[in-house]
């Protein structure tokens, strides 16, 4: 069965994926660079290598599922992408905010998608990220609903890993990322938001394939949204003091 990685692994960091031809690959090297927020790249591959520093195994099979994408639109979600691999193809690993759950159940924060047993939800956002060479697109964030009283150590526990999107980036009110419903979000699955619960977004690593959905280059493959590469890291690597 194929389900999203939120809670798999403790101890060990989740990246997002993008593999872009060779071509390409600077472009998202510059969209990343100017948008560190959403795309902290943790690892970059060579052209047509199939695994990381961070990541001893095969970067085509070892992702629960895979979004293809050509010239912008999908067109498959698969549990491999064998079939689609191209010899040119640089693969970017990009952090993940699973990767401080753990630290926020620690600490009584409740991570309602885990509660659950459901993807995260994930929402296009109104706020556009710095363009680079032919890519453009919007910010992309994860939802987490956390009690009020919470709120301040969610966002001091998340500050200290800037390298898997760190602190959020809004709280409160979704209208002011141009959220219109919580209900329906662009990927994942929506969740229950109780009363004395405020809505807390960060920055996500979904954002290089909305991109990818708005720039419309010929090729790219992505990790299905929650479908996440787990590396080889530790959680703590990336833990500021």
């Amino acid at each position: 069965m194929v389900t999203p990685t939120s809670g798999w692994s403790s101890g060990w960091t989740q990246a997002n994926l993008l593999a872009l031809p060779r071509d390409r690959a600077y472009d998202f090297l510059l969209f990343a660079q100017r948008n560190p927020r959403p795309c902290p790249v943790l690892d970059v591959t060579e052209p047509g290598a199939i695994a990381a520093a961070i990541f001893d195994g095969d970067l085509r099979t070892d992702l629960p599922a895979y979004r293809v994408y050509e010239y912008g639109e999908q067109v498959a979600e698969v549990t491999d992408v064998l079939s689609y691999w191209r010899d040119d193809l640089v693969c970017f690993l990009i952090g993940c905010s699973f990767t401080f759950e753990a630290a926020l159940l620690e600490a009584g924060v409740p991570v309602r998608h885990i509660e659950a047993g459901t993807n995260v939800p994930m929402y296009r956002t109104n706020q556009a990220c710095r363009p680079a060479g032919d890519l453009s697109g919007p910010l992309v964030v994860s939802m987490r609903p956390v009690p009020a009283e919470l709120v301040a150590p969610a966002v001091r526990i998340t500050s200290r890993y800037p390298a898997v999107h760190g602190a959020p980036v809004h709280v409160g009110d979704p209208s002011a990322l141009g959220i219109a419903d919580l209900d329906r979000p662009d990927y994942g699955e929506p969740v229950e938001v109780r009363a004395g619960e405020l809505p807390v977004f960060w920055a996500c690593g979904v954002t290089p394939q909305a991109a990818v959905t708005r720039s419309r280059p010929p090729f790219a493959i992505g990790h299905a949204p929650g479908h996440m590469a787990v590396t080889d890291a530790r959680d703590s690597a990336y833990q500021l003091p």
